[in-house]
C-alpha cells in the first residue's frame, strides 16, 4: 500500500482547483492592491472578490474579513485585538483551546493584566451554556473558544453558547478553523470567526479572522492600513484567491463529505475499539469533528505506535503539529482529566474530504496490529 496521509488536521494537500486559480497572481496579474494603477487594480479587484467569496460563506460582509498569515495570527488577532481594542480587561476561554489562543490569553495577563478565567469543559470536552453562564457573571471584553477541536474533535454548542453570551453582552470569537469544510460556518452568530488555509487545500501561509465591523480591534501589525486598518502590509494577493477557491470548494462539498466520511470513522473507531482492549477513544463519543478519530492506548507509547503504523504507510499523528517534539502530555488530554502517563499515549488519526483508499475495517488492523507490535 502507497502512503496513506492522515493528519489532515495538521495540514492538507494544496488542490489542484486552488493552484490554477492562484497562478495569475504569481505571474501576470503582480500588481500591489495598493498601487492607484491599472496593474494595481488588477490586483485590487481580485482581492476584492476573493474578500466577498469568503465573506458569503461566513454570513459576514465582506470589510468584515481580514486576510491574515494564517490562524495563528488570526486567533492572535480576534484575541488580543478585540481585548485591548476594548474596555474592558477580562476575557473567557477554556484549557483545550488552541495554542495561538492560550498564549495570545497568557499574553494580555503578563503585559496587560487582563484576568483570563478559563471555563472548565467536562470529560468529553463540552463547555456547558451553564458553565459559560457562570464565567460570564462578572462579564468580560471577550469570549473565546474552539468550534471542534483539533486534538479530540469536540464539537461545541455554538448557538447555545452565543446565545449565554448575547445575554451578557459579551462578544463572541469563534475558532473555526478545524470545523470549516465540515460543519456550517454561516449563522454562527459569533462577532469572529478565524479560519487557517492549509486546513482546507489553500497554501501555507493564509488565514482569515472574520471579525464584524462594529468590534473596535487594535491592530497587531501597523504601518499601511491595509485591510481596513486591521492588519497593515502588502497584501498576498495570490494567496487570499486560493483561500477563496478552497473555501467555496470546501463549502460546496461539505454536506455530502461531512456525511461519508463521519461514516467511516465511526466503523474506524468501532473496529479499533473492539480490536486494542486498551484503546479509549477521546473526545465526545458523538458530537464530534467527522474528520477526527483519537485514541489512547494505555501501556504503550503513542510515539512508538506512530512509528509502526508509518512502517504499514499510514502517517497520523500524537496531536497538534505545534506540539510535536515536545515530551509534555497533551493539554487538552491533561484538561479532560485523562492522567500524564496516559495522555502520552495519544495517537490521532485525522480523515481527508477525498475517499478513501482503504477499507474503515482494514484500517482499524493496521492500528490494531501497530499497537500489538509494541504492546
Amino acid at each position: 500500500m502507497s502512503t496513506l496521509y492522515l493528519d489532515n488536521a495538521a495540514t492538507s494537500p494544496v488542490r489542484p482547483e486552488v493552484r490554477e486559480a492562484m497562478l495569475p497572481f504569481l505571474g501576470e496579474t503582480f500588481g500591489n492592491p495598493s498601487s492607484h494603477h491599472a496593474v494595481g487594480e488588477a490586483a485590487a479587484s481580485a482581492l476584492d472578490d476573493a474578500r466577498a467569496r469568503v465573506a458569503q460563506v461566513l454570513g459576514m460582509r465582506r470589510g468584515d474579513v481580514v486576510f491574515c498569515s494564517g490562524g495563528t495570527e488570526a486567533n492572535n488577532l480576534a484575541v488580543k485585538g478585540i481585548v485591548l481594542g476594548s474596555d474592558g480587561r477580562r476575557l473567557v476561554t477554556t484549557a483545550i483551546e488552541h495554542e495561538s489562543i492560550l498564549g495570545s490569553a497568557d499574553y494580555l495577563a503578563r503585559r496587560h493584566g487582563v484576568e483570563v478565567v478559563h471555563a472548565p469543559v467536562d470529560a468529553n470536552g463540552v463547555l456547558s451554556p451553564s458553565t459559560l453562564r457562570e464565567a460570564l457573571a462578572e462579564g468580560a471584553a471577550l469570549v473565546s473558544f474552539g468550534h471542534g477541536n483539533n486534538e479530540v474533535g469536540t464539537v461545541q454548542d455554538v448557538a447555545a453558547l452565543v446565545a449565554v453570551a448575547r445575554d451578557a453582552g459579551v462578544p463572541v470569537h469563534v475558532d473555526a478553523v478545524q470545523s470549516a469544510g465540515w460543519l456550517p460556518l454561516h449563522g454562527l452568530g459569533a462577532d469572529a470567526v478565524t479560519l487557517s488555509g492549509h486546513k482546507l487545500g489553500a497554501p501555507k501561509g493564509i488565514g482569515v479572522a472574520g471579525i464584524r465591523g462594529r468590534i473596535p480591534v487594535e491592530p497587531l501589525v501597523h504601518g499601511g492600513g491595509q485591510e481596513r486598518g486591521r492588519r497593515s502590509g502588502t497584501e498576498n494577493v495570490a494567496a487570499a484567491v486560493g483561500f477563496a477557491r478552497a473555501l467555496e470548494l470546501a463549502e460546496a462539498e461539505r454536506a455530502e463529505a461531512s456525511a461519508r466520511v463521519a461514516a467511516f470513522r465511526d466503523a474506524f473507531v468501532a473496529g479499533v475499539l473492539s480490536l486494542v482492549p486498551s484503546a479509549r477513544l477521546t473526545g465526545h463519543p458523538t458530537r464530534r469533528l467527522p474528520s477526527v478519530a483519537g485514541f489512547t492506548f494505555a501501556g504503550v507509547n503513542g510515539e512508538t505506535v506512530l512509528l509502526e503504523l508509518e512502517r504499514r504507510g499510514v502517517v497520523g499523528s500524537s496531536g497538534a503539529a505545534c506540539a510535536a517534539g515536545s515530551d509534555e502530555p497533551s493539554h487538552v488530554l491533561l484538561a479532560l482529566g485523562i492522567p500524564p502517563e496516559v495522555a502520552r499515549t495519544s495517537v490521532r488519526i485525522t480523515f481527508p474530504h477525498r475517499h478513501m483508499p482503504v477499507s474503515a475495517a482494514e484500517l482499524a488492523a493496521l492500528v490494531a496490529d501497530s499497537v500489538a507490535a509494541v504492546a
